[in-house]
């Protein structure tokens, strides 16, 4: 997965839907505090930060119209920037020293941007996994690991969890 699904911007357009806006909190929040991170220089400030897109987003997707030759997390990230920009020149939240070099330049890439294709995927199958882990018992996930990923045959994951080989 390359791209942000445009089901769910459409979704997120209609304020309402409450399930959509859940899916993309849970979905953006860590990509989102890895930004904030980058030029917060305190946890909490970053995550003041991140808590801040979101009202933003609320206002400014009604707007936003998806562009198959542009990215969403260009945009997202420009969102982000700027809501941080704007705190930098409130007198009561400016921090003593300037933002590091990738955060006060509008050309800078993309945090994500950066990563190899290789660790972007990582980096989303992650993501998924965490997502996924919460549909399934916990004695169900450790055997779809231990067979996924561990390298277990699905009987020998199924008698260590106490499974069935179909439920593995």
């Amino acid at each position: 997965m390359h791209t942000t699904s445009i089901t769910l911007l459409h979704r997120l357009r209609a304020t309402a839907d409450r399930e959509a806006w859940g899916r993309f909190v849970d979905l953006y929040t860590p990509l989102l505090y890895y930004w904030a991170s980058k030029c917060q220089q305190q946890p909490h400030d970053a995550a003041d930060l991140v808590q801040d897109v979101f009202p933003a987003l609320l206002k400014k997707l009604p707007e936003f119209r998806y562009d198959p030759d542009l990215r969403f997390r260009a945009w997202l990230r420009t969102v982000t920037r700027n809501l941080l920009r704007d705190r930098m020149r409130s007198p009561a939240t400016r921090p003593l020293n300037a933002l590091p070099p990738d955060c006060s330049d509008p050309a800078a890439a993309d945090g994500v941007a950066e990563l190899t294709e290789e660790e972007y995927r990582g980096y989303l199958v992650n993501r998924a996994m965490e997502l996924m882990q919460r549909d399934f018992e916990p004695s169900t996930w450790k055997a779809v690991l231990a067979f996924t990923v561990g390298g277990q045959s699905a009987a020998e994951a199924a008698q260590a969890h106490g499974l069935t080989v179909g439920a593995v």
